[in-house]
């Protein structure tokens, strides 16, 4: 796969200007050309078997998030090594992070819930279907690392089936209102992922899988068999991909990798940024 970096449009601007509305560059594709998503009015799946490289694209993701003026984190990750290397600056601007404790995750998307029945009356009040750059709104990013963990591992089987509940409604009643959620798991079967959740992400990435059917679990029925088939993906290529978009056909991509150390170093900045510079945190609820 061609490897050279891309020349990256002028008219996307770099931190502290950048907003949640802007195109979120994740990688190139199979011809190497530059791939961009529109992550505020879409929401993401990022499933496949450990070690393809999930964490790679949550981490881009994460990052460019991070580096916006009009982002609030909410953070789930039971294994807080992921998205727990940006705790820090997930409380810095006014944001949650969730760990291996499905009675806060739950606490947390109730509140979301409420959140977005509150965004709902707005739009509706001002005659408005979704949130624009212009309203100054701060983009509630919720990202769950391994979603497996809280339906299926932790808790009862009635707050698995509400953390199921709860986030099949903000899958499905977010994007319009600036909330989207970017969910990872290493677990693509149809416990973890029913179809009726699946199809409400807009976008879908599948890494390597170790069958096709775990393959079409993630892109949709029939893409396997159609020669769309992650099982393919050689191990040896970390970060390869087959991202579909709403009606679209599955596209070969690789994630952007961040290095630890740029990791950290982007956590740093973003921390010091929040509490020297003029942005303030903005509650949750805001």
């Amino acid at each position: 796969m061609h490897a050279a970096l891309p020349d990256l449009p002028v008219t996307i601007p770099v931190a502290p200007t950048m907003s949640m509305f802007d195109p979120v560059f994740i990688g190139i594709d199979e011809f190497g050309n530059p791939v961009y998503l529109d992550l505020v009015y879409h929401n993401l799946l990022d499933a496949g078997e450990p070690g393809g490289g999930k964490s790679v694209l949550i981490q881009n993701l994460v990052g460019h998030a991070f580096l916006c003026h009009d982002f609030t984190p909410v953070l789930f990750d039971p294994k807080w090594v992921e998205l727990g290397m940006w705790m820090e600056a997930a409380e810095a601007t006014g944001g949650v992070f969730v760990g291996p404790d499905i009675d806060k995750g739950l606490r947390v998307l109730r509140r979301l819930q409420k959140v977005m029945d509150r965004r709902y009356s707005w739009l509706v009040t001002h005659g408005r279907r979704k949130f624009l750059p212009t309203d100054h709104i701060k983009t509630i990013g919720v990202f769950i690392d391994e979603l497996g963990y809280y339906t299926t591992t932790i808790g009862t089987p009635e707050q698995q089936k509400e953390f199921v509940t709860l986030i099949r409604d903000l899958v499905a009643r977010g994007r319009a209102c600036a909330m989207p959620v970017i969910a990872a798991t290493q677990r693509p079967s149809v416990d973890i992922i029913p179809t009726s959740l699946r199809d409400l992400f807009g976008y879908r990435a599948a890494f390597r899988c170790t069958t096709p059917n775990s393959s079409d679990i993630i892109l949709g029925h029939g893409w396997a068999s159609a020669g769309f088939n992650a099982q393919t993906i050689s191990p040896a290529t970390p970060g390869v991909f087959y991202l579909i978009a709403e009606g679209g056909i599955p596209r070969l991509a690789k994630a952007a990798y961040l290095s630890d150390e740029q990791i950290h170093q982007l956590v740093d900045y973003v921390t010091w940024a929040r509490r020297t510079g003029d942005a303030q945190p903005v509650p949750l609820a805001a």
